[in-house]
């Protein structure tokens, strides 16, 4: 231990973060000493305020909605009403909370005694040196590594937050006292969506504030037009619109809008994206860069610019989605025991077993991110689930490297679960390589969207020919994966 070191408890690991960084002390890492700081609720962002909470709110959301469209089934039901404070409770009350209770009980207790959990916010003081504390005792803290997955938060701009006005973001949205009778939306991307369905169809007025001309706008454009044609029929949507000016007048929030007219609601809901946290740690004394729009520089194998530093997830992914941060804690796992000059399963890896990440373990014990085939979905009304280059996408990469694209667009209502689901507006689009039969894209919208991607992204991973694939298997009949096998036959290859 260095003289630098003396006066701080040295670890080593330190694991910055709770969410996915939580996964990471497997029983590979029994035989290390680990520092865990988390500042908030012990899961992260996933299970505490994203995509679990909200997916369950979404199912409420949906029951609520099925009662609605039952008539055109020929069911007449009526929605009695709603029970806000009994949904809160069977997500939060019964679910999430207990979840996160129990996951900081486990990491404190006699289970892990190899682990110290730190709860205050930590900074870099130095190379590989923390301050952060427990409780009211600040400390600061050292390690050989250190494993940044601090996450993100909502961003607000500037404007809203200095008007001074009640404002929501997805952390606080879904623990609401009462639900609203009236909410504005500020926003047009998958959280602004995803709880504009839920409030809607649970009751709520909403109005829905898109500074440009379509939502979900990073979907291929197709499925983008056709879910702001659908969602303005369910909502207020107000697109090429920017809030001007936003106050409080007795009780509500009041934004008047560049179209010259004005909304209210009794909740105002800012949905503009999420800021990694990284420029609230003071990375620069830590030795470790960032890229301008603030995440955390990262090589393939999670490396920072600073030895023995890693990074993963928000803080430093493009894509800030719940299974790609598991999937690069996964492979920092491996990483840094490799660094140790340890295996994943503790064996051993010859050279390398110095401290820190650098040079002293070599390239080919380190794994890599895999971010070829990142799917995503949107939890909304109508559901969409993608993967792989858009449209627009693959035209470009096609005449970059000599070939041409085949797409195929296929309704959901000409297949025979369609027609029992009586759909008209979701479609399956797929695109593929025209002369290798490689899918390059893949994109649903409508019921159970989510859940037909994954065979798409299977058919990408395994780099199965979409021909064979469409011709060499048996598909349910009459089950809605139909729609895929009549995109995949609908194709022209040459």
């Amino acid at each position: 231990m260095t003289t630098e070191q003396a006066d701080a408890r040295h670890y080593d690991l330190i694991i910055i973060g709770a969410g996915s960084g939580n996964s990471i002390p497997s029983p590979a890492f029994d035989g290390m000493n680990i520092a865990l700081v988390e500042k908030g609720r012990f899961g992260g962002t996933c299970l505490n305020v994203g995509c679990i909470p909200t997916k369950m709110y979404v199912l409420a959301a949906d029951a609520a909605r099925n009662v609605s469209e039952a008539e055109r089934l020929g069911v007449h039901a009526t929605l009695d009403s709603v029970d806000w404070d009994q949904i809160k409770q069977r997500v939060f009350g019964r679910r999430i909370d207990p979840i996160a209770s129990g996951g900081e009980a486990y990491r404190r207790g006699p289970e892990t005694p190899h682990i110290t959990v730190y709860d205050r916010h930590a900074t870099f003081v130095g190379p590989r040196r923390i301050r952060t504390g427990q409780g009211d005792e600040e400390m600061e803290i050292t390690a050989d590594q250190i494993i940044v997955a601090a996450g993100s938060r909502p961003h607000v701009p500037s404007f809203i937050k200095e008007a001074g006005v009640p404002y929501l973001t997805n952390e606080n949205v879904m623990r609401l006292e009462k639900l609203p009778e009236e909410m504005i939306i500020l926003g047009g991307g998958f959280i602004a969506t995803e709880f504009a369905h839920v409030f809607s169809s649970l009751g709520t007025k909403v109005h829905v504030i898109v500074r440009s001309g379509a939502m979900n706008r990073s979907s291929d454009e197709q499925v983008s037009q056709r879910f702001t044609e659908v969602a303005s029929r369910a909502w207020d949507v107000r697109l090429n619109t920017q809030i001007d000016e936003v106050s409080e007048e007795s009780g509500r929030v009041v934004a008047k809008l560049s179209d010259g007219t004005t909304v209210t609601g009794d909740a105002f809901l800012v949905a503009t994206g999420r800021l990694p946290n990284g420029d609230e740690m003071n990375l620069a004394a830590g030795g470790i860069d960032m890229h301008d729009d603030g995440r955390i520089v990262v090589d393939e194998h999670g490396r920072t610019t600073a030895e023995g530093v890693w990074a993963l997830g928000d803080v430093s992914s493009e894509h800030q989605l719940k299974h790609i941060a598991n999937h690069e804690a996964k492979v920092v796992f491996h990483n840094v025991l490799a660094a140790r000059g340890e295996g994943a399963e503790g064996e051993g890896v010859g050279a390398g077993n110095a401290a820190g990440a650098g040079d002293s373990a070599r390239a080919g014990d380190l794994r890599s991110f895999d971010h070829r085939f990142i799917p995503s979905a949107v939890f909304s009304h109508p559901q969409i689930g993608q993967v792989g280059m858009t449209e627009g996408e693959a035209a470009a990469w096609a005449a970059e490297n000599g070939t041409e694209i085949t797409v195929k667009v296929q309704n959901y209502g000409d297949v025979a679960y369609g027609w029992a689901l009586e759909d008209r507006d979701g479609f399956a689009k797929l695109i593929a390589d025209k002369k290798t039969g490689k899918l390059l894209g893949a994109h649903f919208i409508g019921e159970q969207a989510a859940t037909l991607v994954q065979q798409c992204i299977q058919m990408m991973a395994f780099d199965l020919d979409a021909r064979e694939v469409a011709a060499k298997q048996h598909w349910i009949h009459p089950a809605l994966p139909e729609v895929i096998e009549n995109a995949l036959l609908g194709l022209e290859f040459d």
